[in-house]
């Protein structure tokens, strides 16, 4: 990955801080695109822009001219019965998961054409296939950007790869109020039949292996990295 651009929205912590760490290891250049750059600092062969993706602040002008790779990151964790969820919650959270990746995947379109191989990975999660209790605001969010996944692999075949990971809970500070207490962190690793949580860097190897060239004829798939919770029942 010598020499290679990568650009990771929400780079700044949880899984998208360990692709940032991930992919520095290997030698490539990383923009990370944040609210916040204090973890960062200590990480060198990274460029960090200050944005809200929400607010629309950021244009294609602050990004490389060529992007051999892109990683949309941000996503939200807001669990409410239905019968109290607000249309500005769903708002939100499709504004966050959806609309802002479609922000920066059009501004990027261009730059990662001309890295004549690329790859983008975008995030879902495990309660999109697998229907879960108080879900319903993100998992809509979330069955859209694996929609976005499909079409986009489809429409920029073959010089851009696009695929979807979706995980289950996994340690981030985003999770972190699911797992206040170490009878919370059990009682959730009991539901999944690895009997463990994710961690960041769970996620963040499969990440780069999309994003290299070990993953070079995948396009268009939504991989679950859920500790078997998508599939088992043991």
């Amino acid at each position: 990955m010598e020499s290679k651009n990568y650009v990771i929205v929400g780079g700044s912590s949880g899984i998208g801080l360990a692709i940032v760490k991930e992919l520095v290891e290997r030698g490539a250049n990383v923009v990370v695109i944040s609210r916040s750059a204090e973890t960062l600092q200590s990480l060198s062969g990274v460029t960090h822009i200050v944005a809200d993706i929400t607010q629309e602040d950021l244009s294609a002008s602050q990004l490389p001219e060529i992007i051999h790779g892109l990683v949309y990151c941000p996503g939200s964790i807001n669990l409410k019965q239905f019968h109290s969820l607000k249309i500005k919650d769903f708002q939100h959270d499709f504004d966050l998961n959806v609309l802002g990746a479609v922000r920066v995947l059009q501004m990027s379109r261009r730059a990662l054409r001309k890295a004549g191989e690329a790859s983008v990975v975008l995030f879902s999660t495990v309660a999109v296939g697998q229907g879960m209790p108080f879900h319903s605001s993100i998992a809509i969010a979330k069955g859209a950007v694996e929609g976005l996944t499909r079409s986009l692999a489809a429409e920029w075949a073959p010089k851009i790869r696009v695929n979807c990971i979706a995980p289950s809970l996994t340690n981030t500070p985003m999770a972190a109020p699911l797992l206040s207490s170490s009878e919370r962190e059990k009682a959730a690793a009991q539901r999944h039949p690895l009997r463990r949580i994710g961690q960041p860097e769970d996620i963040a190897g499969l990440a780069v292996f999309l994003l290299s060239s070990q993953g070079k004829w995948m396009s268009g798939q939504v991989v679950g990295m859920d500790g078997g919770l998508s599939q088992l029942r043991v």
